[in-house]
């Protein structure tokens, strides 16, 4: 498992298999979180990153234009930096409306969500089962594109746009990013728990080991009753990452974790933070991802 700071030593065998990638023209630490994300297997990894990114942002990176209606409701926002260096953003749950959908963005962002797809078949997904679950299967549906498009496919481009924009921060000597999920105001018109695992989904496939941690604050009850189905579907590397806490020690929690300085203004601390929208990084191409 890769550190915090400098994604941990890497053996022999381990750069040997770096090497069978190094035709995909991506980076060392890109391709060894790859290979670590899928237990070294190399015939998953470049597939899982190569065709997916080549085809979902073959501009190197998603279009503002494509994501303008999430933009606005400045569900995401860029905070400062930890205590370890690393970057951090704030996501708002409770400014998600699944309702809300623009059929503008639902259409462009089809091909990107139908990707997906069908690498995640490819490459062991846990969407499958998740669909089925939630959406009697139809003779003659293709269930996993049918479903997830109709529910998460404006949502998918936006995913796309904000890992890439966090990544873009993320400084050399650092491999991983830190979020304060917010959930303060969540309620059952945010309930969307296929858009949750399709984001999830694309974090684990797609940015694996960037993120270092998930603080998960101001959590309702009622979010508990969603966390219990989305949680079976977050792989194992990646559940210990998300810390649920509690308002008693929530002050301790995130100056444990954040200077004051850094800490945003409506968390106790200094610093404002900038809804996405708004903030002026300019996205790296992949390599440098």
């Amino acid at each position: 498992m890769a550190s915090a700071a400098g994604g941990g030593a890497a053996g022999e065998g381990e750069w040997l298999k770096v090497a069978q990638l190094r035709a995909m023209e991506v980076d060392n630490l890109t391709l060894r979180r790859f290979l670590r994300a899928r237990d070294h297997d190399v015939d998953k990894a470049s597939p899982m990153f190569l065709k997916w990114r080549r085809e979902a942002a073959p501009g190197g990176s998603v279009p503002e234009e494509q994501v303008r209606k999430e933009l606005a409701q400045d569900k995401v926002c860029m905070g400062g930096v930890d205590r370890a260096g690393r970057p951090f953003l704030v996501a708002f749950p409770a400014r998600h409306f699944s309702a809300g959908r623009d059929m503008a963005e639902f259409k462009s962002t089809y091909a990107l969500v139908v990707t997906m797809l069908d690498s995640c078949s490819t490459h062991g997904s846990l969407l499958g089962p998740l669909l089925t679950f939630v959406t009697p299967n139809k003779p003659g549906v293709n269930l996993n594109r049918t479903c997830l498009s109709t529910v998460s496919c404006s949502c998918a481009g936006f995913v796309v746009y904000f890992f890439d924009k966090i990544c873009a921060r993320i400084p050399r000597g650092q491999e991983k990013f830190l979020c304060i999920v917010d959930l303060k105001g969540w309620g059952y018109s945010n309930w969307d728990i296929r858009a949750y695992i399709a984001a999830i989904e694309i974090m684990q496939n797609y940015y694996p080991e960037r993120l270092g941690k998930a603080l998960m604050i101001h959590v309702p009850y009622i979010f508990m009753k969603a966390w219990k189905m989305i949680y079976p579907f977050i792989d194992t590397n990646t559940r210990d990452k998300f810390v649920v806490v509690e308002d008693k020690s929530l002050q301790e929690t995130l100056r444990r974790e954040i200077d004051e300085n850094q800490l945003p203004e409506f968390l106790g601390g200094k610093m404002d933070v900038i809804p996405l929208k708004d903030y002026g990084v300019q996205v790296q191409h992949p390599q440098a991802v």
